[in-house]
């Protein structure tokens, strides 16, 4: 009896997260899906409490695709999007803390990446926009679950898919270096 309870408690654990394993890229970890109480739609009706699009410069992320492109474009970079769940999913906030927030991340990033942020919050309120827009490439990019960071062309083209990686911003940043020199999907 105890046996069957242990065994359909983990069953429940392992359907309750989703995990994402479809490029070779992608990373040991689990990738967190979005909480059920969190809905599309709830987040689109969500009433806008700030009107920019940017997150501060200092960050270096911009919440604004287009943009984003344009820069990529102009400096003849990819552009690194990473889509997060950046107050509730656990993967999104460690890859946050260990790799994106460090400084040897930042002094790469600088100059040989343009940073987009794809957030698809639970808590924090976004525009009306950004929500909009975030969905529409959450759907174009096919995005199940998160982290999910693409690299992506001037245009907007994938070329490669990846997620957390354990081993922090040195290790993070040598892996970004041979996704980009391999361009591997």
């Amino acid at each position: 009896m105890r046996k069957a309870f242990l065994i359909a408690v983990a069953g429940l654990l392992i359907v309750g997260c989703q995990t994402e394993t479809e490029t070779e890229t992608e990373t040991k970890a689990e990738v967190e899906t979005k909480p059920e109480a969190e809905t599309k739609t709830e987040v689109e009706t969500k009433p806008e409490a700030e009107t920019k699009t940017e997150i501060s410069a200092d960050e270096g992320w911009s919440t604004d695709f287009e943009g984003a492109k344009k820069r990529s474009a102009e400096k003849n970079i990819p552009i690194l999007a990473d889509f997060s769940g950046s107050d509730w999913c656990g993967w999104c906030i460690k890859l946050d803390n260990e790799v994106f927030s460090k400084k040897e991340f930042q002094e790469y990033a600088k100059s040989n990446l343009v940073l987009f942020l794809a957030d698809f919050p639970a808590r924090k309120k976004l525009a009306d926009n950004v929500v909009k827009q975030n969905a529409e490439l959450a759907e174009k990019y096919g995005i199940r679950g998160y982290p999910t960071v693409l690299l992506l062309d001037k245009d907007g083209k994938v070329l490669a898919r990846t997620g957390y990686q354990a081993g922090g911003p040195e290790a993070y940043v040598k892996h970004i270096k041979s996704l980009v020199k391999g361009g591997k999907e």
